[in-house]
C-alpha cells in the first residue's frame, strides 16, 4: 500500500476496542485460531510448522526481525474484523472522515490566473460520501495514484470549491504529499 492506503488503514485501526497481542506466542496463538491450524500459519508466514508450534508453546519467545514484522502485519490485518467493518460503515454513512494533510496543491484553471502549485497544510472534515468512495476504492484494490486522485477530488470539492459555491471547474492536483492522516 501507499501513503493514502496506509493512512486509511491506520484510521480504521484506531477504532479497535482491545489492544493487539504483544508477545510472539500470543500472536501465534491468535493466528492459529484464526487460520484454523499451524500448517496454515506456517504457510502464511513462510516458516516451518514446527517453528509455529514452538511459538505457540512459548518455547521460542523472540522472533527474528523479519518474522516479527510479518507476524505483526498478519495479526494486525486480521484483528477485530467486525469492529473494523462497523467503523468503516459508520464513516461511510454518517460521520465521514477527517483528513489532515500537508501536500503540494496545484490547479488547472483559466489562463492568466495565479494558481501556482504550493505546499499547504489542510485539516478538513470530508462528508460520508467521500469516505464511502475511499473505502470502495480500497476494497477494489485501487492503486495509490487512484487514491490520491480521489483525495484531490475530495479536497477540491470541500475546500477549494466549497461544495460548489465557488471556483467552478477548478481541477485540483494533489502531489508531493509530505503528511497524510485520516480520522474516522
Amino acid at each position: 500500500m501507499g501513503i493514502v492506503g496506509n493512512a486509511l488503514e491506520r484510521a480504521v485501526q484506531q477504532a479497535f476496542t482491545r489492544p493487539i497481542p504483544k508477545s510472539a506466542g500470543a500472536q501465534m496463538r491468535y493466528l492459529v485460531k484464526q487460520l484454523k491450524g499451524t500448517r496454515a500459519v506456517a504457510n502464511a508466514l513462510d516458516i516451518s510448522q514446527r517453528t509455529v508450534e514452538r511459538y505457540v508453546k512459548d518455547q521460542i519467545r523472540r522472533p527474528r526481525a523479519d518474522l516479527a514484522q510479518r507476524l505483526e502485519v498478519a495479526v494486525r490485518e486480521r484483528w477485530q474484523p467486525r469492529v473494523r467493518e462497523r467503523a468503516r460503515r459508520q464513516a461511510a454513512t454518517t460521520t465521514g472522515l477527517v483528513i489532515d494533510t500537508r501536500a503540494r496543491f496545484g490547479f488547472t484553471a483559466a489562463p492568466g490566473t495565479t494558481d501556482d502549485a504550493r505546499i499547504r497544510h489542510l485539516t478538513l472534515a470530508l462528508p460520508p460520501q467521500y469516505a464511502a468512495r475511499f473505502f470502495d476504492a480500497q476494497d477494489a484494490s485501487a492503486s495509490e495514484q487512484q487514491l490520491r486522485t480521489l483525495a484531490g477530488e475530495a479536497l477540491g470539492e470541500v475546500y477549494f470549491r466549497d461544495g460548489g459555491r465557488r471556483a467552478h471547474g477548478l481541477q485540483v492536483e494533489f502531489t508531493d504529499v509530505e503528511h497524510l492522516e485520516f480520522e474516522l
